[in-house]
């Protein structure tokens, strides 16, 4: 039994120390912000801009008429000297159409004439696009006549909470 109450004793002292003004011990208080600064962040998102340039033109191929004049004059003469009778005039025409088309060949190099059209290659460049972002807020806050500062996440508005911790001052 004589344990049992110094054991109660012990236990009620030891509360009263914890509670004795001068120990450690800590609440919440309100402090007045007094400024409060936005803070951003730069970055770049760069993105590519392309577009299809003239780079040159395909120009018409000129055509050449002399070798259908000439191969139509020597097919002619020669369908003249094959044919006989009525069918002179068949075979002339027939050998005056058929030089037009070999000659026009030789001369031109058998293609036909190239429509104009321009040529386009696709030209690319990057271009920067800068945005800024909000990271945060500067703060300044007053507590007790001391003025502190923090960076928060957010803005506070006119107050912050405080943790406010008391210990005993050594000499």
């Amino acid at each position: 039994m004589k344990k049992t109450a110094l054991t109660l004793a012990l236990i009620g002292l030891t509360g009263l120390a914890f509670s004795t003004p001068g120990m450690a011990s800590g609440f919440q208080d309100r402090a007045e912000v007094v400024g409060s600064t936005p803070v951003y962040e730069s970055f770049n998102e760069p993105r590519r801009d392309c577009w299809d340039e003239q780079v040159g033109y395909e120009a018409p191929r000129r055509r050449e008429y002399g070798g259908a004049v000439l191969g139509g004059l020597v097919g002619g003469l020669l369908g003249r000297q094959i044919g006989g009778g009525s069918g002179r005039n068949w075979s002339t025409a027939v050998g005056a159409a058929t030089g037009a088309i070999v000659g026009d060949n030789i001369d031109n190099d058998g293609h036909r004439a190239v429509a104009g059209a321009p040529r386009y290659e696709q030209r690319c460049r990057q271009i920067d696009n800068w945005s800024r972002r909000l990271t945060g807020y500067n703060v300044s806050y007053r507590y007790q006549g001391q003025t502190y500062s923090a960076f928060l996440p957010y803005d506070p508005g006119q107050t912050v909470r405080v943790n406010v911790n008391v210990s005993l001052a050594e000499h």
